[in-house]
């Protein structure tokens, strides 16, 4: 589903027990200097990501300071984020001029402990060609290396490089636990665009061989995945970017399953196979 964007004053977009992705949680908290927000979720554990700004987050008695450090948009430096254990409140307070800080949840029940993610954590991963119209960098906040430390949560952040062409092709689907082949991984993304009066397209299709659904997407747009192939695309001329949030029904780590008449194209596109792997 496709949930334009709109003033939410910093209330859940996707609130725990979504009636379309329950393992998901999201929010967007918007905070001017010296402003503080209290986030609790409980049953799921989060990850507080500025996207613009700086802000200290208190977990219980730890402090974890300056965290953010991008000033103009998504594309002016690395993220960094904290992660806070399932129910625990994280009071975010703002010391830049302004903040826009991501709130990502995955349902979990294990209490574990919280930490910092600072910029020299972030493991990036860049693949595709602009043959292949497939060029992107992700950057994963909460990836592969946190096994152990986080629950069922993966965050990151998906670049298109260059402008225009596709980002998850070839088209993959997560829906249903059948391990070794697929795991359930409910899905949301945030989308932005450079400039910001760009906008995609994001397709949805539930059957191979059937025609399915596509949303146009803008800047703001909130996209909640529960099934389904889903790939997405940008404009000739600009730039996207995605937060990724997923939610593991049994386990953290994702297996894709790759739509049948596509998946042979994995073979064809420089890198795709280190970027699959980062997900496991």
């Amino acid at each position: 589903m496709h949930i334009a964007p709109y003033d939410n004053g910093n209330q859940a977009i996707i609130g725990a027990d979504h009636p379309t992705v329950p393992l998901v949680y999201f929010n967007i908290v918007k905070l001017a200097r010296g402003e503080h927000f209290t986030s609790t979720v409980p049953g799921y554990e989060t990850c507080v990501v500025p996207a613009t700004g700086t802000v200290d987050v208190q977990v219980g008695r730890e402090r974890f300071a300056d965290i953010g450090r991008r000033r103009l948009n998504v594309w002016d430096g690395e993220p960094e984020g904290v992660y806070v254990p399932t129910g625990l409140a994280a009071e975010i307070t703002c010391l830049s001029d302004q903040a826009e800080v991501f709130v990502a949840g995955a349902r979990f029940d294990t209490i574990l402990a919280p930490f910092a993610i600072r910029a020299a954590d972030i493991d990036p991963v860049q693949y595709g060609s602009d043959d292949t119209k497939t060029h992107r960098k992700i950057k994963h906040i909460l990836g592969t290396k946190y096994h152990g430390r986080v629950g069922r949560l993966l965050v990151s952040e998906l670049y298109t490089v260059g402008a225009g062409g596709w980002s998850g092709f070839p088209s993959h689907k997560h829906d249903t636990d059948r391990l070794p082949l697929e795991t359930r991984h409910d899905e949301a993304y945030n989308f932005r665009f450079n400039p910001a009066h760009g906008s995609g397209l994001q397709m949805l299709q539930r059957e191979d061989g059937q025609p399915g659904d596509a949303y146009h997407i803008v800047d703001g747009s909130t996209i909640a995945l529960d099934k389904g192939y889903h790939p997405c695309c940008v404009l000739p001329g600009y730039e996207m970017y995605y937060f990724t949030i997923l939610a593991g029904l049994s386990q953290r780590s994702l297996v894709q399953y790759f739509q049948p008449s596509h998946a042979h194209q994995i073979e064809t596109i420089p890198g795709i196979k280190d970027m699959i792997a980062k997900f496991k």
